[in-house]
């Protein structure tokens, strides 16, 4: 099943774990038959070289992904649709009904990331000190209600509001998220999980979509159309942020559907092939040294690039497409087609990257497909190439979520310890999303229909990320062969047992994943 589930090859002088567990509870294979294992209850420090028995790591794997997968994979849905609904509530009156003049609808689409970026890194620490099994399903269940509050706005003010609270609520979803699932899986098992997990984002612009176009049809009732989007979206959030409560386990320790001789395995994976200490307790000093390093700020960067395109499309993708001429109903259903092939494009990228243990190649691929789709539809004449046209709203949409993916994988991929993950991961994500602020104010009105100004703005941030990504990369292929070359020997970094990950490039036996 999982090509990075069987047993690492290591060298004899691997240094020890420095968690002491019980191994004898873990499934383990020694020159290719059942080990000897000493008595029941000893306990001992375990080789990093210790040779996990395939069938075993493949049964425990495969019940994460049946348990918690597909939970979190349906509260991101919900989370990218109760974000990205307003898009389809313009197309069908939502200015009109508010009263909504000049750059108001910017404006709202604007105020979102303020309270998104200022709460992410606290909600953030919130989730390392009580866990992110208990801290999401409690921000979707926010989330869901100032969803659902929309229903009962009037005016510019109103909408205001609930877009600030929605802000707040959803701030830390996606970096907690990735948090999570680094306390389950291994660094080359993440790309693919996460990968299905956002590819729901995708699947929520087009079910969003297919949505918005059968709730339009409503023509009677008290409530105009647009308004019924809002009512089941965030009452549907709710109601399943109280399943998600109770399903979501704290961590594989304390996971109700796994054996104790599965939990033992469990936290042996993450031991040597994620964190440096599994559960480490929260410690803020610790956390913000992550910002010591350049290459923090460098990923930093190329989120904020990664962002301008991620929002626009997520933002404007119906009104992009609405430029082709297509009425409101139709309009909202071809934004169905790019969104499906945006998340095929994601699980294909995501495990080729697990496969080849690469990521910066990934990352500069998206950007380049953004930069191409963008570029294209601000050339051509969609009246003589609609067909093209349209064409390029699929690169766009291939652009922006294997990018997003695969870099937060990178970054994750090179931090063993787990307050420096979290908190950078918390800051990270927010900065991609400040960037909505630029996405939501360059697609003025007044330069309807064909949005160029946005449509060249877009396109240089997405140049400017690819470029950004292959020096990155490039630099660290670099300095791996220049500590290879001082050590002697050719070491890879999925050979190296994350403990010695943990004080991060200061130490010679840190090793990049690029």
């Amino acid at each position: 099943m999982d090509a990075d589930a069987h047993s690492m090859s290591r060298s004899s002088d691997d240094r020890k774990v420095t968690a002491s567990i019980d191994d004898s509870k873990i499934p383990v294979l020694e020159d290719g038959v059942g080990a000897e294992t000493p008595d029941a209850g000893e306990r001992r420090t375990v080789s990093a070289s210790t040779a996990i028995d395939p069938a075993a790591e493949r049964r425990l794997v495969w019940k994460f992904d049946l348990r918690i997968l597909p939970v979190l994979a349906v509260m991101y849905l919900f989370n990218a649709l109760d974000k990205g609904n307003l898009g389809n509530a313009k197309t069908a009156g939502l200015e009109d009904s508010l009263h909504l003049k000049g750059d108001d609808y910017n404006l709202i689409l604007s105020i979102f990331f303020v309270p998104y970026v200022l709460t992410a890194p606290i909600l953030g620490i919130a989730g390392k000190k009580f866990g992110p099994s208990r801290v999401l399903p409690v921000m979707m269940f926010c989330f869901g209600f100032s969803t659902l509050m929309i229903v009962a706005v009037k005016n510019f003010g109103g909408l205001m509001a609930c877009r600030w609270f929605l802000g707040m609520a959803e701030s830390a979803f996606f970096p907690l998220v990735i948090y999570y699932q680094t306390l389950f899986y291994r660094r080359g098992e993440l790309a693919r999980r996460l990968a299905m997990f956002y590819a729901a984002s995708n699947i929520a612009s087009a079910f969003g979509g297919l949505l918005a176009f059968g709730v339009f049809q409503i023509h009677t009732g008290s409530l105009a159309n647009w308004r019924y989007l809002f009512v089941i979206e965030g009452g549907c959030s709710m109601l399943f942020a109280v399943f998600a409560f109770w399903v979501l386990p704290y961590n594989a320790s304390s996971a109700k559907f796994l054996t104790a001789q599965e939990k033992q395995l469990a936290y042996y994976r993450i031991q040597v092939d994620s964190s440096a200490i599994v559960d480490e307790e929260f410690d803020l000093r610790t956390a913000l040294s992550i910002f010591r390093h350049p290459t923090s700020w460098i990923i930093l960067a190329i989120e904020m690039c990664l962002g301008v395109p991620l929002q626009s499309v997520s933002l404007f993708l119906p009104v992009i497409i609405k430029r082709l001429g297509y009425s409101t109903v139709k309009t909202n259903l071809y934004t169905v087609a790019p969104n499906v092939t945006g998340a095929v494009m994601l699980l294909a990228l995501a495990f080729a990257s697990d496969y080849t243990r690469l990521r910066f190649p990934f990352v500069a691929l998206g950007f380049a497909f953004t930069f191409v789709g963008f570029i294209i539809y601000a050339c051509v004449d969609v009246h003589t190439q609609l067909h093209v046209a349209y064409f390029a709203c699929f690169m766009m949409t291939w652009g922006t979520s294997a990018p997003s993916v695969i870099l937060d994988v990178w970054y994750n991929n090179n931090i063993a310890d787990e307050n420096k993950r979290v908190m950078l991961t918390s800051v990270g994500v927010p900065v991609a999303n400040l960037m909505g602020v630029v996405s939501s104010n360059i697609f003025q009105n007044k330069d309807a229909p064909k949005y160029l100004p946005a449509l060249v703005t877009t396109a240089c941030f997405g140049a400017v990320g690819c470029v950004l990504t292959l020096l990155l990369g490039a630099w660290m292929v670099v300095d791996n062969k220049r500590r290879n070359g001082k050590a002697g020997k050719v070491i890879r970094a999925q050979d190296i047992p994350s403990e010695l990950l943990r004080d991060g490039p200061s130490v010679d036996e840190y090793r990049w994943s690029y």
